[in-house]
């Protein structure tokens, strides 16, 4: 038996492959090998961001693993660090996520995208979140990201009614970045993860502390979290050689050279 969860390097970016037959559930053990994957991203001083995907054409995740569910395995398991799926609570992480989302993502595994910071989706991908006809809550983020993420009224009826929705109409509404076709997913994804690698490690990682701080306050006091200092990641971007390091390229003409200090 394959592991469910497969990593390959790829010049700093992170592949992570989850691989379950016949569609790629998800259970305590399995969620416990996705965090060790993002765990690995973040301490890693060499990986820069990190493309999920699932195997397989059909399913990105079904989500939360029923058979484990009909086993005796709790609707509030301790799925370990990270929480459901090894990324949905995984609040610190420094180094972005793109889910390269190769078919449907559904419960859990819509959730699993959600935590992620960019979404590249096949054209026959499709989101749904069918847990309230499960008699369940998508308390592993879907209840809390959908609704930041989608007009109210549209996460709404989503929640309410557990309806799909394809990948067209996730870009219609901003949900993914990318809607490609199938077989170019991992290709696109790949290269939208180099396009963040281009960037500098520290801005990077101070863009992502910037937006987790600011997430719920309005724009003034956005602008007083940055001046009072308290925010070490975009602190030590300030002081960075890094940051020296930009202007300088730009003036000579070249590719900068980061060093992630």
């Amino acid at each position: 038996m394959t592991e469910p969860v497969r990593t390959a390097v790829e010049d700093g970016v992170l592949v992570v492959t989850l691989d379950r037959p016949k569609a790629n559930a998800i259970d305590v053990a399995t969620s416990r090998a996705l965090h060790a994957a993002f765990d690995r991203l973040a301490t890693d001083p060499a990986l820069r961001v990190a493309v999920l995907t699932g195997a397989g054409s059909r399913f990105f995740s079904a989500g939360w693993n029923l058979k484990a569910a009909a086993a005796g395995e709790a609707v509030d398991a301790d799925h370990g660090p990270g929480g459901f799926a090894g990324l949905t609570e995984m609040f610190r992480l420094d180094k972005p996520v793109i889910a390269a989302v190769n078919g449907l993502a559904l419960g859990g595994g819509f959730e699993l995208a959600l935590a992620a910071d960019l979404i590249v989706a096949a054209e026959h991908a499709e989101f749904a979140l069918p847990e309230v006809r499960l008699g369940m809550v998508a308390d592993s983020g879907g209840v809390l990201r959908l609704p930041r993420r989608l007009p109210q009224a549209v996460a709404t009826e989503m929640l309410l009614t557990g309806r799909r929705m394809t990948a067209a109409e996730a870009q219609q509404w901003g949900l993914v970045n990318r809607v490609v076709d199938g077989s170019q997913l991992m290709e696109i994804a790949l290269a939208l993860a180099r396009d963040v690698c281009a960037g500098a490690p520290l801005a990077v990682a101070a863009i992502k502390e910037i937006l987790r701080a600011t997430a719920a306050t309005g724009i003034e006091d956005g602008y007083a979290q940055l001046r009072r200092g308290d925010l070490p990641r975009y602190r030590a971007m300030l002081t960075s050689d890094d940051v020296q390091e930009g202007p300088r390229a730009f003036a000579e003409k070249r590719a900068p050279r980061w060093t992630g200090h």
